[in-house]
């Protein structure tokens, strides 16, 4: 990896950010696929500490969370005996927070789904704030104990909780490849004095849209899922700090990090790479 140099790296990047595979990647950049993993893995964890320093202080308002599966190694019910069981092998799910004004990511978590991985997730999305926000999450049971948790009563937090029906046998074409039909929801008020006008899930659900089109390994139907957890939790930290720092977003203008104050200029795919050399 120390033969790229920084031109070639950032090709390697941009090929990654917007939901090139591997493979793909190596016949684009002519790089080596071995390479191009370990500068995935080297910077994934370079880019992850440098948010972790440098989105705290937030002035965010208002936040939306939800969970994204995907799998590693295997599906699930391919997973071998030996294996199951094991995180990393099978079901995994990534946490995200998104503002809903500047649109960052400022916490994520790779994770099972798991009670204790919701109270990891959340301790770390409060340690990140500078006051009191409103939060919406699905209506996943775990959120309820972990928002306690971290923010005590000092939250607006209020549940969507969404209701869908089945549109055919659970074998059939339609209920396999085409979501659910969408029959209801509830806003259901947990702690605090949340704006009802504000408690919508929508944003985080189009994030994780953004998610699945810019990273090959969250494709539904993927034959380019992560092999090692290890390399998807790189991934994903590759993704947001190029969604955050990098990526105009349509309808700011702006990337997400200068709309919150934290960044004065569009980054490039150059800068990003030489994350590498202050790690």
């Amino acid at each position: 990896m120390n033969k790229l140099s920084t031109e070639k790296r950032a090709q390697v990047i941009g090929c990654l950010v917007e939901g090139m595979s591997i493979r793909a990647t190596v016949r684009i950049t002519g790089a080596a696929k071995n390479t191009i993993t370990k500068l995935l893995v080297d910077l994934g964890r370079a880019c992850s500490e440098y948010q972790d320093k440098t989105l705290r202080g937030l002035n965010c308002q208002r936040f939306e969370c939800d969970e994204l599966w995907s799998f590693c190694y295997s599906k699930k019910k391919n997973v071998p005996e030996d294996l199951k069981g094991i995180f990393g092998y099978g079901d995994v799910w990534t946490w995200t927070a998104i503002c809903s004004e500047s649109k960052l990511v400022p916490s994520w978590l790779v994770a099972n789904r798991s009670e204790e991985a919701a109270e990891v997730f959340m301790q770390d999305l409060a340690s990140r704030l500078n006051h009191r926000i409103q939060l919406t999450t699905d209506g996943y049971r775990a959120y309820a104990e972990a928002v306690e948790g971290a923010f005590g009563y000092d939250v607006d937090y209020a549940m969507l909780v969404k209701m869908y029906g089945n549109d055919g046998p659970g074998d059939s074409p339609e209920r396999k490849y085409s979501p659910s039909n969408f029959m209801n929801a509830r806003k259901q008020v947990i702690t605090g004095t949340p704006n009802k006008r504000n408690i919508s899930t929508s944003i985080a659900e189009r994030n994780n849209l953004t998610m699945r089109m810019s990273m090959r390994r969250f494709t539904r139907l993927t034959n380019g899922f992560s092999k090692k957890v290890e390399n998807l939790e790189a991934a994903v930290a590759l993704h947001f700090m190029h969604y955050n720092f990098a990526r105009i977003h349509k309808s700011l203008r702006v990337t997400p990090a200068m709309e919150a104050g934290i960044s004065d200029h569009v980054w490039s795919l150059e800068e990003i790479a030489e994350l590498l050399n202050k790690a």
